[in-house]
């Protein structure tokens, strides 16, 4: 069973996963979907057609917008962003034109960072704080700056990779391979 504080609004049709949480003043809209285990943190707005999958941990003043699925394992800093629209303006009306952003398994946005809708973010990839994502974002790319480049690779524990020079990495947190190829990086 999910825990709602008592501040959360829950609109009917939700549909909240077991052992999630949805704290303090949070919003989740009635066509919304979130899976099991997820931590919706104070002051969150998660719209109408967003799908979070399992384990996803959103942090506090996080607002999810129609358009964005986060797959498991998803972490969302403080403060981080989402778009919808390229190129919004007050008097026109653009719903018929929101642009649709994949957040992949194991994926980290750092707090404060902005993504451009219809951009990607690969599996296990690593945002860092502050950056401003205008493009696609390959599996385990570490990415940082404005606009976000980037400057390496992680595994999926969460550290930075270090490869040699047959393109080859151990992460120092699991001891799990990796290869670089193919301007990518994969489990060995």
């Amino acid at each position: 069973m999910p825990y709602i504080h008592p501040t959360a609004i829950v609109d009917e049709g939700a549909q909240i996963g077991e052992d999630s949480k949805i704290w303090h003043f949070c919003h989740i809209m009635g066509g919304a979907v979130i899976g099991n285990g997820c931590s919706i943190g104070q002051n969150a707005f998660v719209a109408n057609g967003v799908a979070l999958g399992d384990n996803v941990k959103v942090q506090n003043n996080v607002s999810i917008y129609e358009g964005v699925t986060c797959e498991d394992d998803v972490f969302l800093g403080p403060s981080m962003v989402f778009t919808n629209v390229i190129n919004p303006r007050s008097a026109v009306n653009r719903k018929s034109e929101y642009l649709a952003t994949r957040v992949g398994r194991g994926a980290t946005i750092g707090a404060n960072a902005t993504i451009v809708c219809g951009h990607d973010i690969g599996a296990f990839a690593f945002i860092g704080a502050g950056a401003v994502v205008t493009k696609t974002v390959p599996p385990y790319a570490l990415v940082v700056g404005n606009p976000a480049r980037r400057i390496g690779w992680m595994s999926e524990h969460g550290a930075r990779l270090q490869f040699n020079d047959q393109g080859e990495a151990v992460c120092p947190g699991s001891g799990e391979r990796y290869l670089l190829a193919d301007g990518g990086v994969r489990k060995a």
